[in-house]
């Protein structure tokens, strides 16, 4: 991620956080490099004891409140304390007008002061989802990314072995594309991770033997997503007559992208093999075992129980002498 800085803030989410800068626009080269915000309560008071100054300050009415109460030198006093220690930008919420020597000290420390109209609450919530999404960790790999029955199907693989033509004719089926080639990733909770499409490239897919089409013109609005959680990897290999795969389906397997474990099916290629309809298969199955039922293993309890019978039968018959 490329340096945040305040400036870049303002610009982008003035509106969004109803901002009005207060001092200086010198004060808006510093930089954001921490995605949690704080209110100074405490610190306000003379604690500066784990005073978190790198993060976002918020002042809420209730802090406004206690600095409107501050005599002319301690007010000095506390907002020297305060902004020296580097602070990269302070927002008061609900439109509250500080203290002029407030906006004095704060531009004698290159800190730049904000008001907003929003309630404390709102802000809070809406700078740290935004700061919460720029710092997500985020990685860009090689695939297709395809919303099948509103399964996230993430399509792995080598060059050449067919990811876009099988996005191509899922999408033909009434599903949706959501990006084609590269594919952004990023973690937007500890076991959540989600994929887009470059702003390049957009819903554009490289078929070959064709060239580029562009998916929402062929297929409409529909056709397409802008963002999807990826909820399974489908890894798609050139059959090998000499491995074994997977043919029961008791043992799962697992990949981890960005620390996020999501289950991993491995599909080998072959002539004639119709992938689109497995994927569907595929998508479903992981519904079936979201919600609780795994054929495979009820598969395999029912013939264990099975033969347990079988077996407890013919033990009983052979002690029959009647």
């Amino acid at each position: 991620m490329t340096d945040l800085t305040v400036g870049k803030l303002y610009k982008d989410r003035k509106d969004f956080f109803e901002l009005t800068l207060l001092n200086s626009d010198e004060n808006l080269k510093k930089i954001i490099n921490n995605p949690e915000v704080h209110r100074p309560g405490l610190a306000l008071t003379g604690f500066m004891e784990r005073f978190p100054s790198q993060r976002a300050q918020i002042l809420g009415e209730t802090e406004m409140t206690y600095i409107g109460e501050l005599k002319p030198d301690e007010l000095i006093d506390t907002c020297e304390k305060i902004f020296c220690n580097n602070l990269p930008l302070v927002i008061i919420a609900k439109g509250i007008t500080p203290p002029i020597d407030l906006l004095a000290i704060a531009d004698k420390h290159k800190t730049a002061v904000f008001s907003s109209r929003l309630s404390t609450s709102e802000l809070t919530n809406r700078l740290s989802v935004v700061l919460d999404t720029i710092f997500a960790p985020t990685i860009t790999i090689h695939g297709t990314l395809v919303d099948v029955y509103g399964v996230g199907l993430l399509y792995t693989g080598k060059s050449g072995v067919g990811k876009s033509e099988i996005a191509l004719d899922l999408v033909e089926r009434g599903h949706r594309m959501v990006a084609d080639d590269v594919i952004n990733i990023t973690r937007k909770a500890p076991d959540l991770i989600v994929g887009t499409g470059s702003e390049l490239l957009g819903q554009h897919m490289e078929i070959r033997g064709i060239g580029i089409i562009d998916v929402e013109k062929l297929f409409g609005i529909r056709a397409i997503r802008l963002q999807k959680r990826i909820e399974v990897e489908v890894h798609l290999t050139f059959w090998r007559d000499d491995l074994d795969y997977e043919r029961l389906g008791i043992e799962e397997h697992r990949t981890t992208i960005l620390g996020v474990s999501i289950p991993q099916v491995t599909i080998p290629i072959s002539p004639g093999k119709n992938i689109t309809v497995i994927s569907e298969v595929i998508a479903m199955n992981h519904m079936l075992k979201v919600y609780g039922e795994n054929t495979a293993a009820e598969f395999s309890k029912r013939l264990s129980e099975r033969i347990h019978r079988q077996s407890m039968t013919k033990d009983y018959l052979e002690a029959d002498y009647e």
